[in-house]
C-alpha cells in the first residue's frame, strides 16, 4: 500500500516529502504483501498541503516572537490563495487579536505610569480576560519554548553584534563632523563648545543610571551656554541629547522613564531638525522611535530622510530597508537593502535581510544568492545557513538542505527549527533512521510540538515501527485538534496497527475538520470496501471523486469496489482513468489485468500482466497469471515460459500446485 504522506517544517518554502507506507486494493479484498490500498498525495497536492502547513506553523512562530506583522503577512497569502480557508482566517483573527492586545496593553501601561497612577481597578474588559488567557497559554508553553527562545536569542545576537559595529561606525562620523565643525571656529568658541560637549557627556552618564532628573539638569545647563549664531552645531548637539534619550526609552519601554524618554527625544529631535535641516541624526533618532513603536509610515519618514541627507550611510537604507519590509512594501525594501549592500558588501545583515525580501517576491534564485553573500561575509551565520537549506530543499537539493542545516547547527546547536528540517531533509532522501534521531533531539528540546510529533509518526511509519507511529500520530492530533492532515495520519497509523475502527473514526474526524480533504475519502472507501460494505464505499468514493475527479486513488478504488461488484466495465473505465494519471503503477496495472479477465478481455489482461512484469519482475502474481491467460488464449509455448521461469525462481510459491496442473495439461 503506497501511501504517501508530507513532513511539515517551519519554513517559508515548499517542502514536498514522499513517504511510502502501504500498498493497493485488490480485487477481493486481499491484505496480504503488496495487497492493501493505495491512498496519498499528488505531487501538486503534497506541494501545495506543505506548503501551507509551513506557512501556518511559521506565522505561529513570528506570532509568538511578538512579530505580528510578518504573521499577518503570511496569512494574507494563503488567504489570496483560498478565501475560503477557514483555519488561515482564525489564525488571522487571533494575529490581529493579540496585535491588538498588545499595542492597548502597552498604552494603558504607559499612559498610567506617566499619570503616577496604577490601572484602572474597574472589572477586567473581555479583551483583558483574553489577554490573560493568552498568557496563561503562554506559560503553559515556557518549558518547551526555552530552546526556541536560545536560538531567536542567538540569532538576536549575531544581529545586535552586527548592529553595534554600525552604530559605531555612525557615531564614528558623528564625532569626526562635529571635530571638523571646532576646528573651524575661533579658540574662544572651541572652548565654550569644548564646555557644552562636556555637560552634553555628563548628561549621558547619568542617563546610563537611568537618572532622568539629573541628566535634564545638565541638559539644561548645556543649552544655556550654546554660543550664539552657531545653529549647526547647536542642532548637533540636541540631536546628541535626543538619541541619548532614545537609549532610555529603548532600555525600558512601557515604563514612566520610558515614556518620559520618548517625548523628550521627539522634541529634540524635531528642534534639531528645525535649527539645521542638513543633520541626518535627528531623522534617524525619530525613525527608530518610531519604529519601536511599530509607527511604520513615520519610521519610514524619518529613516528616508536621514538616507536622503547622508546617502553613503549605509545603516540609515539598511533601517529604511527594515520599514519597509514591515510595512509589506517588499519591492522598496528590495532596493533599499540592495543600496546597504552597495554601500557596504561587509555588512551581513544587509545581505540576510535582502535575501529574505527576495524570498517574499518569489525569486528564490536571487535570496540565495544574497544568503550566500551573507555567508561569504560571515561563515559561522546560523541562520543564513538555515534560509540556504530551505531554499535547496524546495529546489529539490536535498543533500545540499541536509549540509546546510547541519552547518546551522554545527553553529548553533540549540537551533530547534534547523534540527526539525534536518529531519525533513533526511526523510526526503530516504534517510529514515537519521531523520528519526533528528526528530527525537528535537522532541527532547519540545516534546509536545505537534509538528516535530507528527513529522516522527511520518518517520516511524516509514521505518515499519507501527506501534511507535501512533503513538506520535496520537500526540499531533491532540496537540492540533483542528488540523486535518494531523487527524489523517492518525488514520493511517491506527490502519498500520491494525485498528480499522479508529482509523476509520481518525479520518472521518479529518473529514469533519476539512470536507473537500479527498486522502480521508479515498482510505474510507477502501476500509468500507474490505469490510463488505460495497455501498458506503461507492458513496465515499464518489463524494471524492466529485471534488477531485482527477485523483489516481479515487479512481484505482473505484475500479476495485466495481471489480468486487462484478461490473466489469465500470471497473475497467476507472483504472484505466488511474493508469492515465500514473501509468508506471504495477498494482494499478495488475488491478487493471484482472478487471479485463473479469470483462473477457483476455488480451488486454495479457498486456497488463506484462507491463506489470516490467516494472516488476519478481510479482510472482502476475506470473502466474500471466501464465494462465498465454494457456487461454492457446499460446502453449509462452504459457510453459511464464510458469515454468515462476516455479524455478519461486519454489515455494502458493500456488505451485494449480501451476504444475497446468503445465502438466499443455
Amino acid at each position: 500500500m503506497n501511501k504517501r504522506v508530507l513532513l511539515i517544517v517551519g519554513i517559508a518554502g515548499a517542502l514536498v516529502i514522499l513517504l511510502c507506507l502501504g500498498g493497493i486494493i485488490f480485487f477481493g479484498g486481499k491484505r496480504s504483501g503488496s495487497a492493501g490500498k493505495e491512498n496519498g498525495f499528488t505531487a501538486a497536492d503534497a506541494r501545495v498541503d506543505t506548503v501551507r502547513q509551513n506557512t501556518m506553523r511559521l506565522a505561529l512562530d513570528y506570532l509568538e516572537a511578538g512579530e505580528f506583522q510578518r504573521a499577518l503577512d503570511l496569512m494574507d497569502r494563503l488567504l489570496i490563495e483560498d478565501p475560503n480557508d477557514g483555519e488561515a482566517k482564525a489564525l488571522q483573527e487571533r494575529i490581529l487579536l493579540e496585535q491588538r492586545l498588545a499595542v492597548e496593553a502597552r498604552d494603558r501601561l504607559a499612559e498610567a505610569a506617566a499619570a503616577g497612577n496604577r490601572p484602572d481597578p474597574a472589572p477586567p474588559s473581555a479583551a483583558e480576560i483574553a489577554a490573560a488567557a493568552q498568557l496563561a497559554a503562554e506559560r503553559r508553553r515556557a518549558a518547551e519554548e526555552e530552546q526556541l527562545r536560545a536560538e531567536t536569542a542567538a540569532a538576536a545576537r549575531a544581529a545586535a553584534e552586527a548592529e553595534r559595529r554600525a552604530e559605531a561606525e555612525v557615531e564614528a562620523a558623528r564625532r569626526r563632523a562635529e571635530a571638523e565643525e571646532m576646528a573651524r571656529a575661533s579658540q574662544e568658541l572651541q572652548a565654550r563648545m569644548r564646555a557644552v560637549n562636556d555637560l552634553v557627556s555628563q548628561a549621558k552618564g547619568l542617563l546610563l543610571k537611568d537618572d532622568l532628573a539629573g541628566a535634564s539638569r545638565v541638559f539644561s545647563e548645556a543649552r544655556s551656554r550654546m554660543p550664539e549664531g552657531e545653529p549647526r552645531f547647536e542642532a548637533q548637539k540636541l540631536a546628541d541629547m535626543a538619541d541619548a534619550y532614545y537609549d532610555v526609552f529603548y532600555r525600558h519601554p512601557n515604563t514612566a522613564e520610558g515614556t518620559e524618554a520618548g517625548g523628550l527625544l521627539s522634541a529634540l529631535a524635531t528642534e534639531a531638525a528645525g535649527k539645521d535641516p542638513t543633520q541626518a541624526l535627528p531623522h534617524y533618532t525619530l525613525g527608530k522611535f518610531n519604529r519601536d513603536k511599530l509607527q511604520w509610515d513615520k519610521a519610514i519618514d524619518g529613516f528616508r530622510e536621514a538616507a536622503r541627507l547622508e546617502p553613503e550611510n549605509y545603516v540609515y537604507s539598511f533601517e529604511l530597508g527594515r520599514s519597509f519590509f514591515s510595512s509589506r512594501r517588499y519591492v522598496d525594501a528590495r532596493e533599499s537593502f540592495m543600496t546597504t549592500t552597495r554601500l557596504n558588501p561587509k555588512f551581513e545583515p544587509g545581505w540576510y535581510n535582502l535575501g529574505g525580501t527576495l524570498r517574499v517576491l518569489n525569486r528564490p534564485d536571487d535570496a540565495l544568492a544574497a544568503y550566500r553573500q551573507a555567508l561569504a561575509v560571515k561563515a559561522d551565520y546560523a541562520v543564513a545557513h538555515r534560509e540556504v537549506g530551505r531554499l535547496l530543499l524546495a529546489r529539490g537539493d536535498t543533500q545540499g538542505a541536509i549540509n546546510s542545516f547541519g552547518a546551522a547547527l554545527r553553529y548553533n546547536p540549540g537551533d530547534l527549527a534547523s534540527l526539525r528540517e534536518l529531519g525533513a531533509a533526511q526523510s526526503t532522501a530516504e534517510n529514515f533512521s537519521a531523520a528519526e534521531a533528528s526528530f527525537t533531539r528535537a522532541l527532547q528540546a519540545a516534546p509536545a510540538d505537534p509538528q516535530t510529533n507528527y513529522n516522527m509518526a511520518v518517520v516511524k511509519l516509514a521505518l515499519g515501527k507501527n506501534a511507535e507511529a501512533l503513538r506520535y500520530a496520537k500526540q499531533a492530533a491532540e496537540g492540533s485538534a483542528s488540523n486535518a492532515v494531523y487527524a489523517y495520519t492518525l488514520g493511517l497509523a491506527y490502519e498500520a496497527s491494525g485498528s480499522e475502527d479508529d482509523a476509520a473514526s481518525a479520518y472521518l474526524k479529518a473529514l469533519s475538520l476539512d470536507p473537500k480533504y479527498v486522502k480521508p475519502r479515498a482510505n474510507l472507501g477502501s476500509l468500507y470496501l474490505s469490510g463488505g460494505r460495497i455501498g458506503e464505499a461507492l458513496r465515499c468514493l464518489n463524494e471524492g471523486l466529485n471534488l477531485e475527479p482527477a485523483n489516481f486513488e479515487i479512481n484505482n478504488n473505484l475500479g476495485a469496489v466495481y471489480a468486487r461488484m462484478e461490473s466489469w466495465d465500470s471497473a475497467v473505465e476507472y483504472l484505466e482513468r488511474a493508469l492515465a494519471l500514473e501509468p508506471n503503477h504495477p498494482t494499478a496495472l495488475f488491478n487493471l489485468a484482472r478487471a479485463y479477465v473479469g470483462s473477457g478481455d483476455f488480451a488486454g489482461a495479457r498486456n497488463s500482466y506484462q507491463a506489470v512484469l516490467r516494472l516488476a519482475p519478481d510479482n510472482w502474481d502476475a506470473l502466474f497469471e500471466l501464465g494462465k491467460i498465454s494457456a487461454t488464449l492457446g499460446n502453449s509455448d509462452e504459457a510453459k515460459k511464464y510458469l515454468q521461469d515462476l516455479l524455478n525462481r519461486n519454489a515455494s510459491y502458493k500456488g505451485k500446485t494449480e501451476a504444475e496442473r497446468i503445465l502438466a495439461g499443455l
